[in-house]
């Protein structure tokens, strides 16, 4: 494998990593900044595909696309800033739920539905201690030790 391929390779795998990451951050959470972080992670990948295609090819119509996509994204930013302050200060919370109540009138409402609780005959796992408090260990587990 020659060198130009491997450098488009490494490029686009870490390009594709970084549109999965920003569809699964999109898909996952509710939290609209989180939302338009993950819209603008995945800018960035596709942005760094056409940089890494553009210069396999010796072309600058990628770069110029990233160029385009830079702008696009710098009014998403101030259309989000918008969107989330006008939220904020409808309902004091960023959940992207509360944006059905602006749904038109033949829509039908959005209705979440509750996670079930699971109950589970497990022991509990364990938890650290507080900054600054030793853990309480019985001394079973530090005076005696099986495999030594």
């Amino acid at each position: 494998m020659s060198p130009e391929i491997a450098l488009l390779n490494n490029y686009l795998i870490v390009g594709a990593i970084l549109f999965g990451l920003g569809l699964i951050g999109f898909m996952s959470r509710r939290n609209m900044i989180v939302m338009f972080l993950a819209a603008e992670m995945m800018l960035q990948g596709v942005s760094l595909s056409l940089v890494a295609w553009s210069r396999f090819r010796n072309d600058f119509g990628g770069q110029m696309l990233v160029i385009f996509i830079i702008a696009v994204a710098a009014c998403e930013a101030a259309i989000a800033l918008g969107l989330v302050t006008t939220l904020f200060q409808r309902s004091g919370r960023l959940d992207i739920a509360d944006w059905h109540a602006l749904r038109e009138a033949n829509q039908p409402a959005f209705v979440d539905e509750p996670i079930s609780e699971e109950t589970s005959t497990e022991e509990p796992l364990p938890t650290l201690a507080r900054a600054g408090v030793a853990p309480q260990v019985p001394p079973v587990k530090t005076d005696y030790r099986p495999n030594v």
